[in-house]
């Protein structure tokens, strides 16, 4: 009887699950991690100095926007521009901002008149990029963030 019951323990103990630990790699809960992101949306926009006392983050991102969008049109205005037809164009320009604040123009979506009407258009695009004021980048999980945008820019020559 004593060795039926040191039996129908042992059978007791290794047949339980209770003793059975899961491991979890780190691996595996990274990827579960990186699953519940929102890729597509960061807690803090990209900004100027200009735009750090608005508090709410649309309203950031508005300015942001707005002053790009403003000195651009400032450094066109500058420039001496000559065309032999009038322009009213909205050019589609998508952007990246590093994580270290660095603004590319990657893309500029240029009707093909105001291409032949200015020649020069996106050097004149680039430069006017230069001279921006120095970009915050933005922040995902407190930490910076490469960021892409567009931007419709409108222009109007007679």
């Amino acid at each position: 009887m004593k060795q039926f019951c040191v039996f129908i323990v042992i059978l007791g103990l290794t047949s339980c699950e209770y003793f059975n630990v899961k491991k979890t790699s780190s691996e595996a809960i990274l990827k579960e991690e990186l699953q519940t992101f929102n890729w597509d949306d960061v807690d803090e926009y990209p900004t100027f100095s200009i735009c750090d006392s608005l508090a709410v983050k649309q309203e950031k991102k508005n300015c942001f926007e707005h002053v790009l969008s403003t000195h651009i049109a400032k450094y066109l205005q500058q420039e001496t521009i000559i065309v032999s037809q009038d322009i009213n164009d909205t050019i589609a320009l998508q952007f990246q901002i590093s994580e270290k604040g660095v603004l590319t123009l990657l893309n500029a979506k240029i009707d093909s008149v105001t291409l032949a009407e200015i020649p020069n258009i996106k050097t004149l695009l680039n430069e006017s990029l230069d001279s921006l004021p120095k970009i915050f980048p933005a922040i995902k999980r407190r930490q910076y963030v490469t960021t892409e945008f567009k931007l419709p820019i409108i222009i109007k020559m007679n």
